[in-house]
């Protein structure tokens, strides 16, 4: 769609008519004194304006004032609008990657595989979801660092999701205090609204500078709500060829009462995840608590087409400088001409 950013600007448009109308009902009198070089200018002006057609120039002179007016009113085209991501909520995922996270109690597709990979698979499902939200991902073992910084780009933060391998942060230690230490540090640095941080741990704090109960309160002060996960079987059956079926509690490292705590403090919930199917469930409910801002903001490029109606002016008003060129150059070749065979006839008659 064009549009015209200053359409008062095209009223303009008129204003050499009005200059033409005023001139001539102005006319300067004439000095009735008439002299030998006053008539030969006069003959001079008849032949030049006969020649070079003043209504013509008149024509393009007017033609090129209107481009010109109308480069001025800034013609636009107006694009398709495109919907941007909502400012929505700036959200961190923080996630245990020590070497406990490797225990297989989990199923994904009924067959058994580690808690890492039953994670990947439903948080990368959670990430999808939250187009308009910024997402960050925070991974801790004995140490904790950022993975990807909050960003509108889910796919690559789906990509680094995927490349995350246990150990990457130290395999036989936890640090949950750091976790959530780094990810307050890094939120607060971002807007007071919408502050959300969701860790996930199989384990307890057993490594690390900063308790979790401390950290809890450095997130409440910063206005940072904290959803914390367990994750884990509580009971799964080994078979061995020695002892037989053996029963075994695969989370008695995990510490529901810190992680409860955490939560309570910063007004978020405590969530259990003894299987696939609860993990999923409690991301779908994490979704509903923290929904993602549906109404996005909307763009609609703009690309300014002054410079045509500005390039088309100035054609107009150099083209009467080359029709007198084209003009003189014509007249040249024709005064030539009959010199030309004169100058023949001469020859031939020698």
């Amino acid at each position: 769609m064009i549009q015209v950013a200053y359409p008062l600007v095209l009223a303009l448009i008129i204003l050499p008519l009005i200059v033409w109308v005023f001139s001539k009902r102005k006319q300067p009198e004439m000095s009735p004194i008439r002299t030998p070089l006053f008539n030969a200018w006069q003959s001079m002006q008849a032949q030049h304006s006969k020649a070079n057609a003043p209504w013509l120039t008149r024509l393009l002179q007017f033609l090129a004032w209107t481009f010109l007016v109308i480069a001025a009113a800034r013609v636009q085209w107006i694009d398709e609008p495109i919907e941007l991501p909502a400012s929505g909520r700036d959200l961190l995922l923080s996630l245990d990657i020590s070497g406990s996270m490797e225990e297989e109690d989990l199923k994904l597709q009924g067959r058994p595989v580690n808690r890492l990979a039953v994670v990947k698979s439903i948080v990368g499902e959670f990430i999808e979801k939250r187009e308009g939200d910024r997402i960050g991902l925070v991974l801790f073992g004995e140490n904790a660092y950022l993975q990807t910084p909050l960003t509108f780009d889910l796919t690559t933060v789906k990509y680094m999701l995927k490349e995350t391998e246990i150990g990457l942060a130290g395999a036989s230690r936890t640090a949950i205090g750091d976790g959530i230490g780094l990810s307050v540090k890094r939120l607060r640095e971002r807007p007071e609204q919408n502050r959300v941080l969701i860790l996930l741990t199989d384990g307890r704090n057993n490594s690390g500078e900063l308790d979790p109960i401390e950290a809890a309160k450095l997130a409440d002060h910063a206005g940072v709500k904290i959803y914390t996960i367990g994750v884990g079987a509580d009971e799964v059956i080994r078979r061995s060829l020695l002892f037989g079926s053996t029963k075994f509690n695969p989370s008695a490292e995990l510490d529901e009462k810190t992680l409860t705590q955490v939560a309570e403090i910063t007004g978020g919930r405590y969530f259990r995840a003894r299987s696939t199917e609860e993990l999923k469930e409690i991301y779908n409910i994490l979704d509903e608590l923290e929904p993602v801002e549906d109404q996005p903001e909307v763009y609609r490029p703009i690309e300014e087409l002054y410079y045509w109606p500005a390039s088309i002016a100035f054609g107009l008003m150099i083209l009467p400088i080359f029709l007198s060129f084209l003009a003189t150059a014509i007249r040249s070749l024709s005064n030539r001409s009959p010199v030309s065979a004169s100058n023949k006839e001469v020859g031939n008659g020698y």
